[in-house]
């Protein structure tokens, strides 16, 4: 039998266009970077950076960009098998403005539709995403068919096993919310799903709790066994089902872009349930990534080796390295 993954993510993933002089608005930038992008995709790199096997469920479009992606994700070390091209639709862009410390728009450009909402159904390996030690879905994947459908059934195949996280990710730009009903797609998706993972905006679309532990709780009662609910500058909370509680404050860092840092806290979570630690530590470690990425322009490139996770832990807080450096 072949070695499984330890995480398969599934989802979004498109290039990001991020300017290189901050605090000027678009009208002003002269010129920008280029990056893979992408939530699922970016944790999956994040996950690969920590020394785990990782592929990731995606569609891009039969062009240029969609070229460049599958380049990054194997240079990231993340396996693009299941990256397919479609030929309807580009590959997404997304553009963002840098106000720091807590300024980010983000402009999206995935019109007329975006090649990852076309993944279908009857085109997943079920058997490698119920074999995945981790398996991780987002929001932005039941927004739309056939992404939708797909989606959940990823996740029925999944039958709760192993480590099912559902990444609440809401965009709501992507929503057709009177005809869509996210509050329901959510409910029916945290009833599949063992972990849940939301900042307090996400948790209140989920659960209609904006309180932490209340929003917490929710979602433990829609399902889940562990709530992971991020409150930026407050730090982060975790409550398990079996009444383990961990609230962990921020790791202090000069923040260059707040984007991905989510994403680093995803990789870095699945990593530490791997490696089956406690609680505190994981959301300690998370922290710790996060903070890392945040510190730095880029989301996927930025993505820290375990060498400086341990480092700001021992520090005690982030101090300036090089992007992506290796050991």
């Amino acid at each position: 039998m072949p070695e499984r993954y330890d995480v398969i993510t599934m989802g979004r993933i498109g290039v990001d266009l991020y300017p290189l002089q901050t605090g000027l608005p678009l009208a002003r930038v002269e010129s920008f970077g280029k990056f893979l992008g992408g939530s699922p995709s970016n944790v999956a790199v994040a996950a690969a950076r920590l020394g785990r096997r990782t592929a990731v469920v995606t569609r891009t479009g039969r062009d240029a960009f969609g070229e460049y992606l599958h380049h990054q994700l194997r240079e990231f070390g993340v396996d693009d098998r299941w990256v397919t091209p479609v030929d309807a639709y580009p590959t997404p862009v997304t553009f963002c403005e840098i106000f720091p410390p807590d300024d980010f728009p983000l402009y999206f450009y995935r019109q007329p539709k975006a090649p990852d909402l076309e993944i279908h159904a009857s085109e997943l390996d079920l058997a490698a995403v119920r074999t995945a030690r981790v398996f991780w879905m987002t929001g932005t994947g039941l927004c739309a068919e056939p992404s939708r459908t797909a989606t959940l059934a990823a996740l029925r195949a999944r039958d709760r096993c192993g480590t099912t996280v559902f990444d609440l990710d809401w965009r709501p730009m992507f929503w057709n919310i009177q005809e869509d009903h996210p509050e329901a797609r959510y409910r029916e998706a945290l009833a599949l799903a063992t972990v849940a993972v939301g900042n307090l905006d996400e948790c209140e679309i989920a659960t209609g709790e904006r309180e932490p532990h209340a929003a917490a709780r929710a979602l433990i009662g829609a399902g889940v066994e562990l709530a992971v609910v991020k409150q930026g500058p407050g730090g982060v909370l975790a409550v398990h089902r079996d009444g383990t509680v961990a609230e962990v404050p921020p790791l202090p860092v000069e923040v260059v872009n707040g984007l991905g840092a989510g994403d680093a806290f995803g990789g870095a979570l699945c990593h530490g349930l791997l490696a089956g630690w406690e609680i505190t530590r994981v959301m300690r470690y998370a922290n710790a990534a996060g903070a890392i990425v945040a510190s730095r322009l880029a989301c996927s490139s930025a993505m820290p080796f375990p060498y400086e996770v341990e480092a700001a832990l021992t520090e005690g807080a982030v101090t300036s390295r090089p992007t992506g450096a290796t050991p």
